[in-house]
């Protein structure tokens, strides 16, 4: 539980901006807990430290712990001592999360193949979680200069979240906008990037 907590807190501090720090919180609940905690809890805190790292543009060590993620979670024997409290992190929420590490290492081939494995959520039972999924692939498609599966990405994206008051959410339509920069003068963009600075209240980059 311990470890579990302290991976939790990791990831609240990455989402505060503290990369830095999460790293070292999930890594040191990975080595506490390290040969006494359950799979699930292993791997979890392995994927704290992945997205953290993933935040800080650490390729290979952001790699390296997403892997030993992924391989615990293969070790998951529900039954045993899998604890009840961790059901939610699946191979399919792994995926999702790999998704966005890759799209900060800017990697978009490999963040769209992940997300292909990941659950497709429903945006009327759980709008931010796929308003989020959503503003990803909007930004990976760009990366990967695909503009017109970008767009629609980033519509849907929009579209979902417009409602939903978060500044979480803020900074993934911030991240779409961003990437859809290098194409500001296409009508399209143009068009898109205003509706997320009137969704988000955030400077648009087209008239940056």
């Amino acid at each position: 539980m311990g470890a579990y907590v302290l991976s939790t807190m990791a990831l609240q501090s990455m989402l505060q901006g503290h990369p830095d720090e999460a790293a070292d919180m999930a890594l040191g609940a990975y080595e506490r807990a390290k040969g006494h905690a359950a799979p699930r809890v292993l791997a979890f805190a392995k994927l704290a430290e992945a997205r953290a790292l993933g935040r800080l543009g650490d390729t290979a060590a952001a790699v390296a712990a997403l892997d030993r993620s992924e391989q615990l979670l293969h070790q998951v024997h529900p039954g045993t001592d899998d604890p009840g409290y961790l059901d939610y992190f699946t191979e399919a929420r792994l995926a999702a999360d790999a998704a966005e590490i890759l799209r900060d290492l800017r990697q978009p081939e490999r963040s769209l193949l992940w997300n292909q494995r990941a659950t497709a959520m429903s945006s009327d039972r759980f709008a931010r979680a796929a308003g989020i999924q959503s503003a990803v692939v909007a930004t990976s498609h760009l990366q990967a200069r695909d503009l017109d599966r970008g767009l629609l990405a980033g519509h849907r994206a929009v579209g979902i979240l417009a409602n939903v008051t978060s500044i979480r959410t803020a900074s993934y339509l911030a991240d779409v906008a961003n990437a859809l920069a290098p194409w500001r003068n296409e009508p399209e963009v143009r068009n898109l990037i205003g509706i997320i600075g009137r969704t988000t209240d955030a400077p648009s980059p087209a008239t940056a």
